[in-house]
């Protein structure tokens, strides 16, 4: 009997790399795996479905779930996460020197709706007192021009917020004190040794950890999603992807720890995999929607509170129901 041959657009992760080399096998399909950058994934799949299965910001899979259609279904398989105090840029003359500082002043950010994004503002408003429409948000390509939103964003008179010009990059604009900060997920090129740029939290780390230690969240970036029509013809495989992924992840996590040779060039590997399993416990990259309630309920609140979401959803109403459960013996 012949598989149902399925292209997963994702990035290259230790956690799905054994999907992507077929040493995992999902039930019934033939993976077609790419290995594309996030926001090539992204881009490709939001603006024209190009792919069956992909990786996909959380943010943009909740605001899909808005628009008439809903044209994705999630997994509960979170293929990014990852602490966001790190991803706030200052110009070092901007006076900035605490996250209460950035009141008033002109921020960047790359696109409003990226899942980055979402979990900034909402952290510097819950834990920081910085209102989301008390600072002037900027929008555009971080490090070449023309970069637009993936997705039609309308908040109206609520914040403020406008594109860059067709010329300008958000890095060069922080680099130049035409900014005074930056939001993203990715570092700007202008942040280098005794540059004009440095981190808002100069201690990133230990904020992570303060935040961790006082929310229990680690925050999900990225969800796998199943292109609509593909779920509705084939619902099996909502159980099936789910399956091959948590195997997959679970492999990664043994040879992460793997101390005979070091997997990837970290000179503490093995002290820093220990550390993150005594601060956030042993199965600190879960899937699943058990113990990831909080950290999706917070985001959902924020989603909606920042004008992405017409109304606050809840954690099970993202994900395919077939990938929930399943049988015991």
């Amino acid at each position: 009997m012949s598989k149902l041959r399925l292209t997963f657009a994702c990035g290259d992760y230790d956690r799905t790399r054994a999907l992507a080399e077929g040493t995992v096998q999902a039930d019934g399909i033939d993976v077609n795996y790419l290995r594309l950058p996030v926001e090539e994934t992204f881009f490709r799949m939001m603006r024209h479905r190009e792919f069956e299965v992909a990786e996909m910001s959380l943010s943009s899979y909740v605001k899909s779930l808005a628009t008439g259609g809903a044209p994705f279904i999630a997994l509960p398989v979170y293929t990014s996460r990852q602490f966001r105090h790190a991803g706030v840029f200052v110009h070092a003359d901007s006076g900035i020197s605490r996250p209460e500082d950035l009141v008033g002043r002109v921020v960047g950010t790359p696109e409003w709706q990226l899942t980055a994004g979402v979990w900034i503002r909402g952290i510097l408003a819950d834990r920081h007192g910085v209102a989301v429409d008390s600072v002037r948000y900027r929008t555009g390509g971080q490090e070449t021009p023309g970069r637009i939103e993936k997705a039609v964003v309308d908040l109206g008179a609520a914040v403020d917020i406008e594109p860059i010009g067709p010329g300008e990059t958000l890095s060069a604009l922080l680099a130049e004190g035409r900014i005074d900060a930056l939001q993203s997920p990715r570092v700007p090129s202008s942040f280098v040794p005794g540059g004009p740029v440095r981190r808002l939290f100069g201690d990133a780390v230990a904020a992570e950890k303060q935040y961790f230690a006082d929310t229990g969240i680690f925050p999900i970036m990225h969800v796998v999603v199943v292109r609509r029509d593909v779920y509705e013809d084939n619902r099996w495989v909502a159980q099936s992807l789910t399956k091959a992924l948590t195997v997959a992840k679970h492999q990664a996590m043994t040879e992460l720890y793997d101390s005979s040779a070091l997997r990837f060039m970290s000179p503490w590997l093995i002290p820093g995999v220990e550390e993150a399993r005594s601060l956030l416990g042993e199965d600190f990259w879960s899937y699943g929607l058990a113990g990831n309630e909080t950290a999706l309920s917070t985001f959902l609140r924020y989603h909606h509170e920042q004008g992405l979401s017409p109304r606050r959803l809840a954690p099970e109403e993202l994900f395919a129901p077939e990938a929930l459960e399943s049988f015991v013996i």
